[in-house]
């Protein structure tokens, strides 16, 4: 049920600007399912872990987008724009969860947008702890998506050079359609000077993104490697 909620949650997230309110407005009926979910079973870690997820992500929707509405990256969002009563809300359900002492994906991954959203205090991001919760995650689930998160949180503190090992491990077909391989590989080749190895993957990217926005922003991208 949880993965479910979460599917729900994640294709609003992808559909947040777009001009169909049936996909756009999803993610707050997932977050409406979170909190029932939260209600009906208050001692179950997953569902507050699941639903902190949800609400660190939707408090920074706003802040996806420019005023020219040019999509803008995570580590280049306006903290100040980002929803702060969200985020209490998400941190205050995370410590919720954490004293079960039964640690699973969803506060997992909740735990690595609490890392980010810690910048709106720090200034910075501390991506050695986001390395050691997507590490963590990555033996938990096995799943090559958490690797490939994993070896860009690892570049930035290790180099694009350790990254790019990380993803060339998990490389395969699973992961051929899966645009944010694609853009790490693109981002992680470029400053390890392999210009035309970069070319190639933000190419592919770029043809496997389906937000006209983000598109543009890959495609800026590409042309700034000339």
């Amino acid at each position: 049920m949880l993965e479910a909620i979460y599917a729900a949650f994640s294709h609003g997230w992808d559909e947040a600007f777009s001009d169909d309110p049936r996909g756009r407005d999803l993610s707050g009926e997932a977050i409406w399912l979170g909190r029932l979910v939260v209600s009906l079973a208050p001692g179950e870690p997953e569902a507050q872990g699941l639903l902190a997820l949800m609400l660190y992500a939707d408090a920074r929707r706003a802040a996806r987008r420019d005023p020219s509405g040019r999509y803008v990256p995570l580590s280049e969002q306006d903290c100040s724009s980002w929803d702060a009563a969200a985020i209490d809300e998400a941190e205050q359900l995370l410590r919720l969860a954490s004293g079960a002492k039964a640690p699973g994906r969803f506060q997992l991954e909740a735990a690595v947008q609490s890392a980010h959203v810690a910048r709106r205090a720090t200034g910075a991001t501390d991506w050695e702890a986001i390395g050691h919760i997507y590490e963590a995650l990555d033996r938990m689930t096995g799943s090559p998506v958490v690797a490939v998160n994993r070896a860009a949180a690892v570049a930035h503190t290790h180099g694009p050079k350790a990254g790019l090992a990380l993803l060339d491990a998990v490389a395969g077909e699973k992961l051929e359609g899966f645009e944010p391989y694609w853009v790490a590989r693109a981002d992680l080749s470029a400053k390890a000077g392999d210009v035309e190895g970069a070319r190639k993957a933000y190419a592919i990217a770029i043809g496997l993104q389906t937000d006209a926005a983000a598109r543009d922003f890959l495609a800026a991208r590409l042309a700034a490697l000339a």
